[in-house]
């Protein structure tokens, strides 16, 4: 199974630290935080990696090469202008499935957790499996709900917040390509057919997307054991 790490967005609600830098780049606890999903994806097993980008998206291929150093391997599907979150994953979909893999990992680069990637096994009756946490402060209403038998819907009590982090079925992605926007329709979609299943993380997780939450991450990591 390949993974891939969305990494194309312009980081606007982190400026000015991504006027001259990317985001996945933006250091805490002394490391960029991509560099946190290669261990983790590596640790996992998966070793064939994809990476999206667009804004300052040379730092990224630069900083980063083709993995060597970080145990994986490495490809970029570079979008000039960021596309939203489906259609740059359907741009990426021939690197992802190459070879027949009809499942690949998706995860969100601005965020950090300490989610056990090997939780996760492609669900026989389903076109996705997505990752919830409790919801934030800054996101109190939550994103889906998770039903007792494991399946998501777009409405519900108690609902959860979507982490970032989900395997995807290629089929999720049939007749669309670069333009099809945002990810979240195209979930919505597979969940009024009863296709998305769901898992709830209670672990470590922190959506990194202002200064504030990347200023505490840093203070966080700074302070485990082992940090750098």
């Amino acid at each position: 199974m390949r993974a891939i790490i969305l990494a194309a967005g312009k980081g606007e609600r982190m400026r000015p630290l991504t006027l001259t830098t990317p985001k996945p780049l933006l250091p805490a606890g002394g490391r960029p935080l991509i560099a946190y999903h290669l261990e983790t994806l590596r640790k996992a097993g998966l070793t064939d990696i994809v990476i999206n980008h667009a804004w300052l998206g040379e730092q990224i291929e630069t900083q980063l090469g083709n993995g060597t150093r970080f145990g994986v391997r490495i490809r970029y599907s570079p979008e000039g202008e960021p596309l939203e979150t489906a259609g740059g994953i359907a741009r990426a979909l021939p690197l992802l499935t190459e070879g027949g893999n009809d499942w690949f990992l998706v995860i969100n680069g601005d965020i950090w957790t300490d989610f056990d990637i090997t939780r996760l096994s492609p669900p026989d009756d389903a076109d996705a499996l997505l990752v919830l946490v409790d919801n934030p402060a800054h996101h109190p209403d939550g994103d889906f709900y998770l039903n007792d038998h494991g399946q998501l819907s777009p409405d519900g009590p108690d609902k959860l917040t979507f982490s970032g982090i989900s395997l995807l079925h290629r089929r999720l992605f049939d007749d669309l390509d670069d333009a099809a926007g945002k990810l979240g329709p195209v979930l919505r979609r597979a969940m009024a057919r009863e296709r998305v299943h769901g898992l709830h993380h209670t672990g470590q997780w922190i959506d990194v997307g202002t200064p504030e939450r990347l200023q505490m991450l840093d203070h966080w990591l700074r302070q485990r054991p082992g940090t750098p």
